[in-house]
C-alpha cells in the first residue's frame, strides 16, 4: 500500500512539472520525408515510432506523425525535416467600405494604384481569357459580387486535415503578411469621395476589424486578381484555416494540386523565414511544368529573404506607394524581381463589402494578374516581359538602389512592349 501511494505521488509530481513547463510528454510531431522508390513507408514510420498521416505519391513524400525524439537514418529516407507551421498575428485593416447597390461590383478597378500602373489601357490588349490563376490562401467568399463569374473549381486542404499532429511554429515571419497603415493619401481620399463608397459606421467596422485577418485575406487577393485579369479564372485553394494557420506540407500539396489541375499561374501571398525541402521541391515541380509563380516579398522592412519568394524562378514582389517610393513595411534586397503598389489598396472583403489594405500580400496578386494577361497573349518568357515593362524608381529610392528589382510594374508596357 505504501508503494502504491509512493508511486501515485511520483506520478502526480511528474504531471505537475510537465504542466508547469507546458511539456507534452507524448506529443506527436509532423515529420516530412522523401522516401526512395519502392520503400515501405509504413515500416519507416513504425521504425520512427509513429504512423503515416498523408502522402504525395508523385513526389515520394509523406507526412508522418512521430514523437519529438524520433530518428531516421539517411539510409531509410532521401531527406527528412519537421513540418513547419505558423499562426497569423492580428493586423487590422485601414478601413471597410460599402458601396451603393447600383455601383458595379468591380468599381475599384479604377482606383489610383491601378491607374498608376496603366491597367485600364492594358485591357485593350489582353484580359487574361483562357488562363487559370491559382491563389493559395484562406477561405474565399464565393458569393461576393466582385468574384462572381471569376472563380473556377478549387480545393479545401483545411477541411479533413489530420488532427493531433503538431507543426513546428515559425514565429519569425507571418505566412499571411497583412500589414496595416495609419492614413489615407489625398489621392485615395478624393477617389473615394468621387465614388459611392462610404466607410462603415464605427460599430460595424470595429466588429470586422476584430476578426482574424485570415477572415478576409483570400477574398482580398482574389479580388485584386479579378480586377487585373478580369477574364482569367481564379482557382481558390484554401491552405490556411480561419486562424491564419498552415504548414509547409499543406502548402506544398496546394502547389502540386494547382499544377496538376491546370493552373498556369500561382499566386503565393505568404512567406516564412524557413527554407523547407517540401516547399522547395513543390516550387520546382511547378516551374518545371511551365507554371508562373508570384510571391510577396514580406512586410518586415528587411533584406532577409522569405520563402517561397526567395526560391529561384519565383517572381518576388515588393510594395510601393503612389509616389513610387518603397512602402515603409516592404522587404527589399537583391532577390526582389519587381515592385507593385501595395499601399491603400481597395479590394473585396467578405459580406459584399470592400476593404482598404496594405502589404506585399496585395502587390503579389497584381503581378499574378499581369502574368495571366501575358499568358493569354501566348508569351513564354513571362518574368522577362514583366521586368521589361517596369519603370525604374531608383531615383526615388536612393537608399534602396539595386534592391527593388527592375522597378515598378507598368502593365501596359508589359502587354504591349514598344
Amino acid at each position: 500500500m505504501r508503494g502504491f501511494f509512493f508511486m501515485t505521488g511520483r506520478l502526480l509530481f511528474l504531471s505537475l512539472v510537465l504542466a508547469l513547463f507546458n511539456v507534452q510528454a507524448f506529443a506527436q510531431n509532423g515529420m516530412v520525408i522523401q522516401y526512395p522508390p519502392n520503400a515501405n513507408v509504413a515500416a519507416i514510420a513504425e521504425h520512427a515510432g509513429g504512423a503515416v498521416v498523408d502522402c504525395m505519391p508523385e513526389a515520394n513524400q509523406c507526412l508522418l506523425s512521430v514523437p519529438a525524439t524520433a530518428h531516421l537514418s539517411d539510409s531509410e529516407v532521401n531527406w527528412k525535416e519537421w513540418n513547419q507551421g505558423t499562426a497569423l498575428p492580428s493586423s487590422p485593416h485601414s478601413g471597410f467600405l460599402h458601396v451603393a447597390s447600383t455601383e458595379a461590383a468591380d468599381w475599384y478597378k479604377t482606383q489610383p494604384p491601378l491607374v498608376l500602373i496603366n491597367l485600364g489601357n492594358a485591357m485593350t490588349f489582353s484580359t487574361g481569357r483562357g488562363v487559370v490563376v491559382a491563389d493559395i490562401n484562406s477561405q474565399v467568399d464565393y458569393s461576393h459580387p466582385a468574384l462572381i463569374g471569376h472563380l473556377t473549381s478549387g480545393n479545401d486542404f483545411v477541411v479533413g486535415r489530420p488532427s493531433g499532429v503538431a507543426a513546428l511554429n515559425d514565429s519569425s515571419a507571418s505566412y499571411l503578411d497583412d500589414s496595416s497603415a495609419s492614413y489615407l493619401d489625398l489621392v485615395s481620399i478624393t477617389y473615394l469621395n468621387d465614388s459611392s463608397a462610404s466607410y462603415l459606421d464605427d460599430s460595424s467596422a470595429s466588429y470586422l476589424d476584430g476578426r482574424n485577418p485570415a477572415y478576409s485575406h483570400g477574398t482580398l487577393t482574389a479580388g485584386i486578381i479579378a480586377a487585373v485579369a478580369p477574364d482569367a479564372m481564379i482557382m481558390p485553394l484554401r491552405a490556411f484555416d480561419d486562424n491564419g494557420s498552415s504548414n509547409s506540407f499543406m502548402i506544398a500539396k496546394a502547389i502540386r494540386y494547382a499544377v496538376n489541375h491546370g493552373a498556369q499561374v500561382i499566386n503565393m501571398s505568404f512567406g516564412s523565414l524557413t527554407d523547407c525541402a517540401v516547399l522547395r521541391t513543390a516550387v520546382r515541380y511547378a516551374l518545371d511544368r511551365n507554371v508562373t509563380l508570384t510571391a510577396s516579398a514580406g512586410n518586415n522592412n528587411s533584406a532577409t529573404p522569405q520563402y517561397p519568394a526567395a526560391y529561384s524562378g519565383v517572381i518576388t514582389v515588393a510594395a510601393t506607394n503612389l509616389l513610387d517610393v518603397k512602402a515603409s513595411f516592404s522587404n527589399y534586397g537583391t532577390g526582389i524581381e519587381v515592385d507593385a503598389p501595395g499601399v491603400n489598396i481597395i479590394s473585396a472583403v467578405p459580406g459584399n463589402l470592400y476593404g482598404i489594405v496594405n502589404g506585399t500580400s496585395f502587390s503579389a496578386p497584381i503581378i499574378a494578374g499581369t502574368a495571366a494577361l501575358l499568358r493569354a497573349e501566348g508569351v513564354t518568357g513571362v518574368a522577362a516581359r514583366i521586368a521589361g515593362g517596369t519603370i525604374n524608381i531608383d531615383a526615388k529610392n536612393l537608399s534602396f538602389i539595386g534592391q527593388l528589382g527592375s522597378g515598378r510594374i507598368d502593365i501596359l508596357k508589359s502587354v504591349n512592349p514598344q
